[in-house]
């Protein structure tokens, strides 16, 4: 087949499930144009490293022409989705120096992720930032650093005390390794470094509106993480929503707490593709596919990952890596089969690998079928799975290296403060 016969393939996101269905398509007799934002693929499940200073951004990150550097029927470009022509088969994309632009296609992958979710009160955004990009990640990192260079600095204990005090608000997987992570900063990595002040004595308060921590955990589990983060050190309230967030601190469940850092590690809303297609939504705001993922009379036209809603057994499947990552693989081989005219694959069936999250050094929880585990083992299984799916080996290497370093010295490399915090 020549070149301008090859069907053409658009894929929005170059996070796990487009990079997953760019792979799969690299023999595949099409032309792949894969459009993204930023230059590079970010491995989110380790964002709160960077922000705890434990990785530096680039650890986790790769450039997305690096990763698909070997295939030659790929295209990256960088630019900013905005809008989808249905009817004439084309996205809307805005480009630096040239304004909107049109890309025509024949099948279109829409992977365009979350952003966070302040339930309402964007007004939080501002005194609260969320963890979903490199740059968020280093913005809270010099918050934290900061607070800690600011509490220095201070004569009144009332202050130093307010500016060691970090609020959590949502106890999700990110909230809780955020948690622990932040408690071993203060406790152990900063421990020896200030004069004037104890790091040790920083407070790391996790707050949950709901009745527990780690809700889409095993009960058990989530019991056992809850006792590991207050050995650690960390208050934790549950049953409590945060009522306002201010430059000051946060009132939750009637109660004021001063803080030098608030972090908001609850809630995330799906992309607007939504609006893009005209589709229908679940309540969150995801589009409802197909059994392959596509959209509602649009065979053409799929989505995965956390914009995509799909029910499996009777329940939604939740917005992880490894549901972006399979749907992507899905997708690939069901657009691929039917360029080569062979028939349509299975329905798409997420198989489940698992929920893990740290709590620390040495601790961790697994949940995968009946299996229920915690402590070193899972600790172990988590980081072996985090380090297999970094996109390249440089990554891997680094990851490692830095983790192995960190964990017989119980020093964090990348402490910097960049930008005016």
């Amino acid at each position: 087949m020549s070149a301008r016969a090859r069907a053409r393939v658009v894929i929005v996101g170059g996070g796990f499930g487009g990079l997953a269905a760019a792979k799969v398509l690299r023999r595949a007799p099409v032309e792949v144009t894969l459009v993204d934002r930023t230059n590079h693929h970010l491995f989110q499940p380790l964002l709160y490293q960077v922000a705890t200073a434990g990785l530096a951004p680039g650890d986790i990150a790769s450039p997305i022409r690096q990763i698909l550097r070997a295939q030659k029927n790929a295209t990256v470009m960088m630019a900013e989705a905005t809008g989808v022509d249905l009817a004439g088969r084309a996205l809307e994309i805005d480009v630096a120096e040239r304004g909107a632009v049109r890309l025509a296609y024949d099948y279109l992958v829409l992977a365009t992720g979350v952003t966070q979710s302040y339930f309402g009160r964007d007004d939080f955004a501002r005194f609260a930032p969320g963890l979903k990009t490199l740059e968020d990640a280093t913005s809270v990192r010099a918050r934290i650093l900061g607070a800690f260079e600011r509490a220095e600095t201070q004569e009144q204990p009332e202050s130093r005390r307010d500016l060691l005090t970090v609020v959590l608000v949502g106890a999700g997987p990110t909230g809780v390794e955020m948690a622990g992570a932040a408690a071993e900063l203060a406790r152990a990595t900063l421990a020896q470094d200030f004069r004037r002040v104890d790091p040790r004595s920083a407070r790391i308060v996790l707050v949950e509106a709901g009745p527990r921590i780690l809700p889409t955990f095993d009960e058990r589990l989530a019991r056992r993480a809850h006792e590991r983060l207050v050995r650690m050190g960390v208050e934790i309230r549950t049953g409590r929503p945060v009522e306002a967030i201010d430059a000051g601190g946060v009132a939750v469940g009637g109660e004021r707490i001063e803080a030098g850092v608030v972090l908001w590690t609850a809630g995330v809303r799906p992309s607007p593709v939504a609006a893009w297609l005209g589709a229908a939504t679940d309540r969150a705001g995801r589009v409802r596919v197909e059994p392959d993922l596509s959209v509602p009379g649009h065979p053409e036209v799929f989505v995965v990952g956390d914009v995509a809603a799909r029910e499996q057994d009777g329940r939604p499947l939740p917005g992880v890596a490894q549901v972006a990552i399979q749907g992507g693989r899905h997708v690939g081989r069901a657009i691929a089969r039917r360029v080569a005219g062979r028939p349509a694959l299975a329905p798409f069936r997420y198989r489940d690998k698992g929920n893990l999250a740290v709590v620390g050094r040495n601790y961790a929880v697994l949940e995968l079928g009946r299996l229920r585990l915690a402590g070193f083992p899972a600790w172990l299984i988590w980081a072996f799975v985090h380090i297999r799916f970094l996109a390249e080996f440089n990554n891997k290497l680094l990851v490692f290296t830095q983790w192995v370093w960190s964990y017989f010295t119980w020093q964090r490399g990348s402490r910097l403060i960049l930008g005016r915090h």
